[in-house]
């Protein structure tokens, strides 16, 4: 086809993975609502597993070039075990790259990554990037463990060098994207925070609070000084983080915190050096044109969020934003062609 846009926070499951999505049945759609939770979710979970039919021919319609497909959230950090969830990554990387590989033209990857063990996570990205042809790795906010599924690791931590040091090697982006909290904080009357407060679970509110959090945490960690050839992603326009950028930057940035913080430098500078956004999900012209001004156009990157968002409202959207023909083809294309070396024609 013609040249497009690429999108690249583009979800998929692996057949095998059906039943891990219909678990979040409650979340997705509540029971109060008018469709039957079941109906649903079979519906979503045939949404996410067409690749060549109904997500191919949207893409032809609604004119995106090319997708970068990605293993659903949580994918990998939901499975507590460390052997299910290596295998898991494994598995679903396998089944992505044939996948990707029946049209490359339209289709490429990010490896999902089991973060139990770093150096393990480390060798799994290293075999999707240098065998599989991916082009980088996705990684679903923290990491569940234990026997309760209750521990959360966080990649900021200090035996996470290893695997940092293998993303600057590889010299391919890791995007950070969300997932729901842990049981314990969705059970009623369990007294977690989202408890009694349903309502604010997922994208609208959780997802962004939650994964900020992390966000900030990877870019203070002092990692980013350490290898300063990371490349992180995060979509959704940041998570909001760039709204609250002169706010945290002020506070890191004073006496007090400034002599024992772990990082040389402030949260700005690392999302002008390391980290990129996407319009993932958050079709706002006025909060892309605030995360240009803040961050610079080469910061940003377009994304649609399918298929939990729909390819014709993305396009839409798109093709209303006022911004220049040459500030949108930045944006829509040439960016991610250059963050992750598609083989695509600029």
């Amino acid at each position: 086809m013609a040249k497009g846009t690429i999108a690249i926070e583009e979800a998929i499951i692996h057949p095998q993975g059906v039943e891990e999505v219909e678990r979040w049945t409650t979340f997705l759609n509540p029971p109060s609502s008018d469709m039957p939770p079941k109906l649903t979710m079979s519906a979503h979970s045939a949404r996410l597993l067409d690749i060549h039919e109904k997500r191919l021919q949207a893409m032809d319609d609604e004119g995106v070039e090319y997708m970068l497909l990605s293993l659903t959230s949580p994918g990998c950090q939901g499975e507590a075990d460390k052997e299910k969830a290596e295998t898991m990554a494994t598995e679903s990387n396998d089944y992505l790259a044939a996948e990707c590989a029946k049209n490359p033209k339209r289709f490429g990857a990010f490896a999902a990554l089991s973060m139990h063990d770093p150096i393990q996570a480390a060798a799994e990205l290293k075999r999707c990037v240098k065998d599989l042809g991916m082009f980088g790795g996705m990684v679903n906010d923290f990491q569940s463990f234990g026997s309760n599924s209750e521990g959360k690791s966080y990649y900021d931590e200090e035996k996470f060098a290893p695997f940092w040091e293998m993303v600057q090697e590889l010299d391919v982006p890791i995007y950070f994207h969300p997932r729901f909290p842990i049981d314990s904080e969705l059970e009623k009357g369990g007294g977690g925070k989202y408890s009694e407060r349903r309502h604010m679970l997922g994208a609208g509110v959780s997802f962004h609070l939650d994964l900020s959090f992390h966000v900030y945490a990877v870019c203070s960690s002092g990692f980013l000084d350490r290898f300063p050839g990371v490349k992180i992603v995060v979509g959704h326009l940041g998570e909001g983080i760039p709204f609250n950028l002169w706010r945290a930057c002020h506070w890191i940035n004073h006496p007090f915190k400034k002599g024992s913080r772990p990082c040389k430098q402030d949260y700005k500078y690392y999302f002008t050096h390391n980290v990129f956004i996407t319009t993932s999900g958050f079709f706002s012209t006025e909060g892309l044109k605030f995360c240009v001004n803040e961050l610079g156009i080469d910061r940003c990157l377009y994304a649609i969020d399918t298929p939990y968002e729909n390819v014709k409202e993305g396009q839409d959207w798109w093709k209303s934003v006022n911004l220049s023909e040459e500030e949108k083809d930045t944006i829509a294309r040439r960016n991610s062609i250059r963050v992750f070396k598609l083989p695509l024609e600029e």
